[in-house]
């Protein structure tokens, strides 16, 4: 499954919002029930994954600690601790918990950004601050492109 887009939504006095359409679309046409809802480990804003995109990373994960060293527990549980599963009703919202409300620094206008198989939930602001903090997206794409095979387009 992959997301494309970029939109904008409001949250009510609840924090539900709704999920933008092509997005509702997509995850309908693969068949998906559920998403996981978690806060994004390295930016200020929310991840929403497929359960099946979910759980292959929960796969992934677990392949790599184990179950009898103690760091290794501490890790699984702070990752998983903030982990909630979504469903959306049948006008197609979902509600964003007030912990999660703030972490993201979302009071009202929130933009959804499609990361390929998952998406990015920001506050509106904070998402255009960042995404227009600098203009260097073609000098960095070419000096990471430039490490690829000619006959990898």
């Amino acid at each position: 499954m992959r997301f494309i887009g970029d939109y904008i939504a409001k949250t009510d006095a609840k924090g539900r919002v709704f999920l933008p359409a092509p997005f509702r679309k997509e995850i309908e046409t693969a068949a998906e029930q559920r998403l996981i809802l978690r806060a994004d480990l390295f930016q200020p804003c929310l991840e929403l994954y497929p359960e099946s995109l979910w759980n292959q990373m929960l796969d992934m994960l677990s392949a790599r600690l184990n179950r009898w060293n103690g760091k290794h527990q501490q890790l699984r549980r702070r990752f998983l601790a903030d982990a909630e599963i979504v469903e959306l009703d049948s006008n197609g919202r979902f509600l964003i918990s007030k912990r999660k409300l703030q972490y993201a620094g979302i009071t009202s206008e929130v933009r959804f950004l499609a990361v390929d198989d998952h998406i990015e939930v920001w506050d509106k602001q904070k998402c255009e601050q960042l995404l227009n903090a600098d203009d260097t997206l073609g000098d960095d794409l070419e000096r990471v492109m430039a490490d690829l095979p000619p006959n990898i387009i």
